[in-house]
C-alpha cells in the first residue's frame, strides 16, 4: 500500500447518523448563542492573523433528554455558546469523598482528561489504546475493521520515539497526579459554596479508565452527575470522544441511562478561565526585560483539517475566539503586545490545522522577533507537549532561529480562580441534569457479532503483518508518523 492510500485511510469520514450524528442525536442542551464576526487582525513583518469576536444574539435555550452531545455535523456559529448535556464516569483512586452527603441527593463530578503512560513500559500500550479510537484515526466504514491492526502497527513503530520524549521529562506523564490534585481543589472549591460532591476523575486511554470510573460512581450511589471534560474547547477527538465512551456504557446499564446528568461540553469562554489565562501572561511578561516588545505566541493542539472542514468539528472557531477573549482581557489591561497563533503536535501524512507551531517559529525569528512569550492554550495541566514539545524541542528551535528571549506561560493546573471558576460551571449546570435515553444502532450490534469481530480482527492482522514486513510500507511510516 502506497503513501497516498495510507493518507485517504486516516482521513475523518463526515459524521453521519450511525457515527457520531447518532451518537448525539439525544441530548440534553442548554447556551445562549453569540455569532461570529472578524474583528481584528494581529500582524508582525507582514505575517496576518485574524481573530473572531463575537456579537451577541438572543437564542432561547434548547434542552433535550438524553446523554449526547447534539451537535450538528456542518460548520456553524459557535461562539459563546455553554453547552450542556448528559453523560457521566468516575474512578476509585482518584474520588474525593465529602464527609457527610445529605440522604435525598448524591452529586458526582466527573473530570475527563486524556491520560498518559505512567511509565515507559506503558508507552506502547498507551499510543495503542490512542490510536485504536475511532476518533482519532477515522477510518471509513469499509476500512473499519483495520482500526485495531493500524493502531497496532502505529504504536510498535512510534514508541521508541515517544519514550525518549517521556523520558526527558521523567520517564512518564505527570497528567494523573495532576488531574488528581485539580480533583481535590474542585472538591473544596464547591464545599466553600456549600456544595457536596465526589470529585472523579476519567481518563480516556489510561488509568483511571472510563469504565473504572462509571464503577465507582454506581457503588457511591451517586443521583445527580456533572461531567467536565478538562478540554475548554470542544473537538470530536477530545471531548467528544470522552463522551462517546460514556454513551457506550450508560446505554448497556439501567442504572446509568436513569442517572440525571450533565456534560458541560465547552467552557473557553468563561470569564473565569480567561482572566486567569490573562493573568499567567501579565505575570510572565513581567520576567521579560522590554515586556512591550514580546509577542505573545498561543500554541495550542492541533487536529486535522479534515476534522474541522468534512465532521464539522468547531475546535478552529472556538481556538479562535478564546484567542479574541484573551487579547480583549489584556487589552483592558492595557497590553497591547502583537501576538499570534499556532497549532502543534501533528501526525501522520494528512494535512493538519495551519499554521504550524514549528514553521512560525522560524519565520518570527526570521523576521526580526527577539523576545517571544509561549503560550500553551488549549492545555490546563502540563504534560508532555508543554514539558517536552514547547520547553525542550520549540524552545531549542526558536533560539536556534533567532530568537533571543524564551518565556512560557504555565499551564493553569490548580490555579485559584480557575479552579474556582469550574466550581461556579458545575453549579450551573446541576439544574440541567436529564436522565439520558437508551438506544442501540444497527452498527453497533453488527460490530458485537462475535463471528464477524473474528474474522475481521483474523484478516486485519494479517494485512497489517504484511504491512509491517513491506519496505514501502515501514519507510511511509516512519517519513510520516514517526
Amino acid at each position: 500500500m502506497e503513501t497516498g492510500t495510507i493518507s485517504r485511510l486516516l482521513q475523518p469520514t463526515k459524521v453521519s447518523s450511525s457515527g457520531f450524528a447518532n451518537f448525539t442525536s439525544n441530548s440534553s442542551i442548554c447556551y445562549s448563542q453569540k455569532r461570529l464576526m472578524p474583528a481584528c487582525h494581529s500582524s508582525h513583518g507582514g505575517r496576518e492573523i485574524t481573530v473572531l469576536s463575537s456579537e451577541p444574539t438572543l437564542k432561547k435555550s434548547s434542552v433535550v433528554g438524553g446523554l449526547s452531545l447534539h451537535r450538528p455535523v456542518h460548520k456553524r456559529d459557535v461562539v459563546g455558546k455553554t453547552f450542556c448535556s448528559v453523560g457521566l464516569s468516575t474512578y476509585p483512586g482518584s474520588i474525593i469523598e465529602s464527609s457527610s452527603q445529605r440522604a435525598e441527593e448524591k452529586i458526582g463530578v466527573l473530570l475527563l482528561n486524556l491520560g498518559g503512560p505512567d511509565t515507559l513500559h506503558d508507552v506502547q500500550p498507551f499510543l495503542f489504546n490512542l490510536f485504536a479510537d475511532p476518533d482519532i484515526i477515522r477510518l471509513p466504514r469499509l476500512f473499519r475493521f483495520l482500526q485495531r491492526p493500524l493502531a497496532q502497527l502505529i504504536s510498535v513503530l512510534r514508541a521508541p520515539k515517544s519514550k525518549e520524549g517521556y523520558a526527558a521529562i521523567g520517564g512518564g506523564s505527570p497528567l494523573r497526579k495532576i488531574t488528581d490534585e485539580q480533583a481535590s481543589a474542585l472538591k473544596m472549591a464547591l464545599e466553600t459554596k456549600e456544595v457536596l460532591a465526589n470529585v472523579y476523575v476519567a481518563m480516556r486511554y489510561w488509568h483511571p479508565f472510563t469504565e473504572e470510573a462509571v464503577h465507582q460512581i454506581k457503588r457511591d450511589g451517586i443521583t445527580k452527575l456533572v461531567v467536565l471534560p478538562l478540554y475548554p474547547q470542544y473537538s470530536i477527538s477530545t471531548t467528544g470522544s470522552s463522551v462517546r465512551a460514556l454513551q457506550n456504557i450508560f446505554k448497556e446499564d439501567s442504572y446509568l441511562s436513569r442517572l440525571p446528568v450533565a456534560v458541560i461540553e465547552s467552557w473557553y469562554q468563561r470569564q473565569g478561565y480567561i482572566k486567569s489565562m490573562a493573568n499567567l501572561i501579565e505575570q510572565e511578561l513581567h520576567t521579560f526585560t522590554k515586556p512591550e516588545e514580546v509577542m505573545i505566541f498561543f500554541s495550542a493542539h492541533g487536529v486535522p483539517v479534515s476534522y474541522v472542514e468534512n465532521a464539522g468539528d468547531p475546535y478552529r472557531d472556538q481556538m479562535e475566539e478564546c484567542i479574541f477573549l484573551i487579547m480583549k482581557e489584556l487589552k483592558a489591561r492595557r497590553i497591547n503586545n502583537d501576538h499570534t497563533l499556532a497549532y502543534q503536535s501533528r501526525v501522520g501524512p494528512v494535512q493538519w490545522l495551519k499554521p504550524y507551531t514549528d514553521e512560525v517559529l522560524v519565520e518570527l525569528g526570521q523576521k526580526g522577533v527577539k523576545s517571544l512569550l509561549a503560550v500553551p492554550v488549549s492545555f490546563v495541566s502540563e504534560h508532555i507537549e508543554t514539558l517536552e514539545e514547547i520547553d525542550m524541542e520549540y524552545k531549542e528551535l526558536a533560539l536556534e532561529s533567532g530568537i533571543e528571549n524564551w518565556g512560557r506561560v504555565p499551564a493553569l493546573n490548580c490555579t485559584s480562580s480557575f479552579i474556582t471558576d469550574l466550581a461556579d460551571a458545575v453549579i450551573e449546570a446541576l439544574p440541567l441534569t436529564m436522565a439520558m435515553s437508551t438506544s442501540t444502532g444497527t452498527e453497533e450490534e453488527v460490530d458485537n457479532d462475535p463471528m464477524q469481530y473474528f474474522l475481521k480482527m483474523l484478516f486485519g492482522s494479517l494485512l497489517a503483518f504484511v504491512f509491517l514486513f513491506s519496505p514501502k510500507m515501514v519507510s511511509a511510516f516512519k517519513k510520516n508518523i514517526l
